[in-house]
């Protein structure tokens, strides 16, 4: 259980949440990255999204840093290849067993069906 009391809220300045909202809006840019990278819920960036576009967020945004727009591009790649390599490395993993199965049980049953020849 949590500790009773209050709860702290952090509250953000509008400054950061349009400077989030900006990011966000970035092609290529997906809105779970933005907040992963901001240390925020990806719900409440989609709130402030939703905020900006309905004007109840108002205020000059400020130019996206192209520095962090890049970088957010760049993490989203090498997650999608990271999950590609994942899904191949498990692939693999399942026919080395299935193959070490395979070998197993042919050599077992060989030596099972092998019938001793009859000496007269």
């Amino acid at each position: 259980m949590g500790t009773p009391g209050p709860q702290k809220t952090k509250r953000y300045s509008l400054e950061f949440k349009l400077q989030a909202v900006a990011m966000s809006q970035q092609p290529g840019v997906l809105v779970q990255d933005v907040a992963e990278s901001l240390c925020i819920h990806p719900f409440m960036l989609s709130r402030w999204r939703k905020e900006a576009r309905d004007g109840l967020l108002v205020g000059i945004a400020p130019a996206p840093e192209p520095e962090a727009v890049a970088e957010l591009q760049r993490l989203r790649e090498v997650e999608r290849q990271f999950k590609k390599l994942r899904q191949e490395h498990d692939l693999l993993k399942k026919a080395i067993r299935f193959v070490s199965e395979r070998r197993l049980t042919s050599s077992a049953s060989s030596k099972q069906t092998a019938k001793p020849s009859r000496s007269r």
